[in-house]
């Protein structure tokens, strides 16, 4: 999660020039909130372990019901893209298929004469062709074929059937609104993603940090003395707010869509990974302020600070939601 880097303190007058940016920055946002998002297509760079993205790429098309963004959502609300988990119903790998399910609907997506419920090349390509027969059944139903599908896929096709849509019952249609949601963070957006309301204010909690000490695993909390590490503070700026983040910095990179780096506005969250192509292996977040500059807790012995975002292990951002923060899988487990 973390990684120590070279970096210098910043003067006074640095210092100030920079809340004076800050000011500029929170302000430019707040002029930005009437501005919709651009519909987004695909899969937004790096939002998929890059041993899944061509598997994701692929079978997330395999029907008009559902696309890559959407089968993604439904691998990480699933697994978290683990393909050893075993949830405690006996939901097995990175699909999470029961063996009753596997059984009927598993296929062999590699060719490989195999069906194996813990190899990807097999349950990815297995959950899209389940989303695209459950799709066919559901296929005359009035409404969103997605959302009908993916009531389908919580309550059964009869129930959407009967309905006339997705059902009446609020599990199923709470499955409905987070994959729906959670898909956006997959998304790549190909217009302006809307500003965030709550940026400005969780801006000014972050800067209201500056020179605390860096303390790894801190919180903020009394016995913490007020301390922070980064994803810590990036969690107590947007929970001052009203928006629960997950507590580590990986998790908290699915909270809402994927903002390019020339476009990014005040109070998104910047992060930093050891590899690229995987946000898994994200290790460093901070908030973004403008002018190419976050506010960060950067590692032990140094203080919160503002620092440059335009670093070799800079994967992207995020433009945190509501709706976004409450689709995490951590935070549906709450």
């Amino acid at each position: 999660m973390r990684k120590f880097w070279v970096a210098g303190g910043l003067g006074v007058g640095l210092v100030l020039c920079f809340l004076a940016l800050l000011v500029v920055g929170v302000y430019a946002a707040a002029a930005g909130l009437a501005g919709g998002a651009g519909r987004a297509v695909g899969l937004a760079k790096g939002a998929v372990p890059a041993a899944y993205q061509p598997l994701v790429q692929k079978w997330g098309n395999l029907c008009p019901a559902i696309n890559p963004a959407l089968l993604a959502a439904q691998l990480y609300q699933e697994s978290g893209w683990n393909p050893r988990a075993q949830s405690p119903a006996a939901a097995q790998g990175i699909a999470q298929f029961i063996p009753g399910t596997w059984q009927t609907h598993g296929i062999d997506g590699n060719g490989d004469g195999r069906r194996d419920v813990w190899d990807p090349a097999d349950a990815i390509p297995s959950a899209a062709s389940y989303d695209c027969e459950l799709a066919k059944y559901v296929k005359d139903v009035p409404g969103d074929p997605a959302h009908n599908m993916l009531a389908a896929y919580n309550a059964g096709a009869y129930r959407v059937i009967r309905a006339g849509g997705v059902p009446a019952i609020s599990e199923t249609q709470n499955y409905v609104r987070i994959i729906t949601t959670l898909a956006k963070s997959f998304e790549a957006p190909v217009g302006r993603v809307a500003p965030s309301r709550q940026a400005a204010s969780a801006i000014y909690f972050a800067q209201e940090q500056l020179g605390k000490p860096y303390l790894w695993g801190g919180n903020g909390t009394p016995e913490h003395n007020g301390r922070f590490d980064c994803s810590g503070l990036t969690k107590a700026a947007y929970h001052s707010v009203g928006i629960e983040l997950p507590r580590v910095a990986n998790d908290q990179w699915n909270a809402g869509p994927h903002p390019k780096r020339d476009e990014l506005l005040p109070g998104d969250l910047v992060f930093f990974a050891h590899n690229l192509n995987d946000p898994r292996s994200i290790h460093h977040v901070g908030i973004y302020v403008g002018g190419g500059y976050m506010i960060n807790a950067p590692y032990t012995g140094a203080v919160i600070r503002f620092d440059k975002i335009d670093k070799p292990d800079y994967i992207g951002a995020t433009r945190v939601t509501e709706d976004g923060a409450k689709a995490l899988p951590s935070a549906n487990a709450a």
